[in-house]
């Protein structure tokens, strides 16, 4: 189920710890997102943009993007006393998605950022989880001047299964991002619950 327990009272209470995918397409606001809500300093591992990269990357819609994430992003979030997640960002570039594999094991869930701008980015996390079975939300970044859509119209425009979540957030804060994690966390655990009794029945 993607979790780890710790003992960190000498036996007198058990830590769950939750591992949750944060993906998307380039410059989506992964990066924010896990600097956002992380309650310790976040493990970065961004790389200035290179001339040679701009064959490869899209950045169309991006004029102030300058750097990006190579292997992942790395955070750390307390939900409530005994209940931790960490978060790992994942690269949004294509030539880095051999990663997703490894970053993948043992995820609980995943939260795919959209940008409604560039919604067709996204369309390649959404086929990766869903093809996995990993449980998901989209939550779109909502950025400023953005045409503004609903959360049932991003669905329908994604074509999720139906019950994936969709909510909007800001990713660049703590509490909105915070609100998207909880959503995850209890839709996958929902689903994880519903495969556990299909499995038993």
């Amino acid at each position: 189920m993607g979790f780890e327990r710790s003992d960190t009272t000498g036996g007198q209470n058990t830590a769950l710890a939750l591992k949750i995918l944060v993906a998307g397409g380039f410059g989506v606001g992964k990066t924010t997102l896990v600097g956002a809500v992380s309650e310790i300093r976040p493990l970065r591992t961004e790389e200035l943009l290179s001339e040679a990269g701009q064959t490869v990357d899209d950045t169309d819609g991006l004029d102030h993007k300058t750097t990006t994430t190579v292997a992942m992003d790395f955070g750390r979030i307390t939900i409530r006393a005994g209940l931790s997640l960490y978060l790992f960002g994942t690269p949004g570039q294509d030539r880095f998605w051999f990663l997703w594999d490894e970053l993948s094991q043992g995820a609980l869930g995943a939260v795919v950022l959209a940008d409604t701008r560039r919604l067709e980015d996204c369309f390649p996390a959404v086929d990766y989880f869903e093809h996995r079975s990993i449980p998901f939300v989209v939550a779109v970044n909502c950025f400023t001047g953005a045409r503004a859509y609903g959360a049932h119209e991003v669905s329908r425009a994604l074509d999720l299964d139906r019950g994936t979540p969709v909510v909007l957030c800001d990713a660049r804060d703590r509490d909105s991002g915070k609100e998207v994690l909880v959503r995850l966390v209890e839709y996958a655990g929902r689903m994880h619950t519903a495969r556990l009794l299909d499995s038993v029945g």
